[in-house]
């Protein structure tokens, strides 16, 4: 049976022929058979790409070789099929959506917060100078967050500069902030330092790479991932579920899309409900004229649209 890999990864480092290198790059990842979803812009690389075993290898030594990227740790997943349909490669304004595109305020490639590894956050995080910032989306944290961490109530990434004020009660504590796999608190983390915040840290990584360095202690329920798995598992020392049913409240950790395109709703649904809403928030989303067929993943493959050339975002697709 073939074993297949999914590489998450991200690396600031300008790139002055983003565009150019964007068309390369698809390329690239056609030539070795690669599925899977890369953002370039001018302040560096963001992507999950997921193929054989051989296949992913040959991508990251590959990518490895160009000095820009020659730092860049690949979170890798075994996986029984590709976590992707099509690949894809975004050429964007930035890496991950956050509104900070001034480079002479923030600039993970000068300044964020100090990057912890696994047994340095697992050391530091009970202390009682020490507070956890989540900062992802609500829908990612309410699958899954480490015990105790603050959560903001945000639908986007780029809701996050509006919380800074919300947060100015901790600025006399040591803050670590967590995400993903490490790319949005390049990024916060240096908003933070550049609003006062004096002690600010953040988890290497994400809390993927933490799952495999520190089996996820603590980490309390799943992690969302923006691939077809929708969610994996983090904690193999003391797991728990913490997610509800958004319809009936009863525990579940199965992370879905709604099934009608024009919500498109991040939320969590028991199997139970899954079948009874055919995959949909709500009764007038599943009477919805335009709904999916439910398959019982809740994950559904976008259909290309044809590329605006009026807009900065310019879409590469096979």
């Amino acid at each position: 049976m073939e074993k297949y890999n999914t590489l998450l990864y991200y690396c600031y480092s300008t790139i002055d022929d983003g565009e150019q290198f964007a068309a390369d790059h698809l390329k690239l990842c056609k030539s070795l058979g690669l599925t899977g979803r890369i953002i370039v812009a001018t302040e560096g690389l963001n992507g999950t790409v997921s193929g054989t075993a051989e296949a992913c290898k040959t991508y990251m030594d590959t990518v490895h070789t160009d000095l820009r990227f020659a730092t860049i740790d690949f979170k890798i997943d075994e996986v029984d099929e590709p976590s992707f349909v099509k690949m894809h490669v975004r050429y964007k304004s930035e890496i991950v959506h956050s509104g900070l595109r001034d480079p002479e305020m923030i600039n993970p490639q000068i300044q964020t917060g100090k990057h912890l590894e696994a047994k340095d956050f697992l050391a530091m995080k009970d202390a009682d100078d020490v507070v956890i910032l989540d900062v992802r989306s609500n829908y990612e944290h309410n699958l899954g967050k480490f015990k105790n961490a603050i959560t903001l109530d945000i639908e986007n990434f780029r809701d996050f500069p509006s919380k800074i004020n919300e947060l100015a009660q901790y600025k006399d504590k040591k803050v670590i902030t967590y995400c993903t796999g490490g790319i949005k608190c390049e990024k916060a983390s240096a908003l933070l330092l550049h609003e006062g915040f004096s002690d600010v840290y953040q988890l290497h990584g994400g809390i993927i790479k933490y799952g495999k360095d520190a089996g996820g202690e603590d980490f309390e329920g799943k992690c969302y991932v923006f691939d077809n798995r929708l969610s994996v598992e983090v904690n193999s020392v003391n797991p728990v579920i913490i997610s509800t049913c958004f319809n009936c409240g009863k525990t579940t950790p199965k992370m879905i899309n709604c099934a009608n395109p024009e919500c498109n709703e991040h939320f969590t649904q028991c199997d139970e409900c899954g079948e009874k809403m055919e995959g949909c928030c709500s009764d007038a989303c599943k009477e919805h004229p335009r709904k999916r067929v439910y398959d019982g993943t809740g994950y559904y493959v976008k259909i290309p649209q044809p590329i605006n050339v009026t807009k900065k975002s310019k879409v590469l697709t096979e």
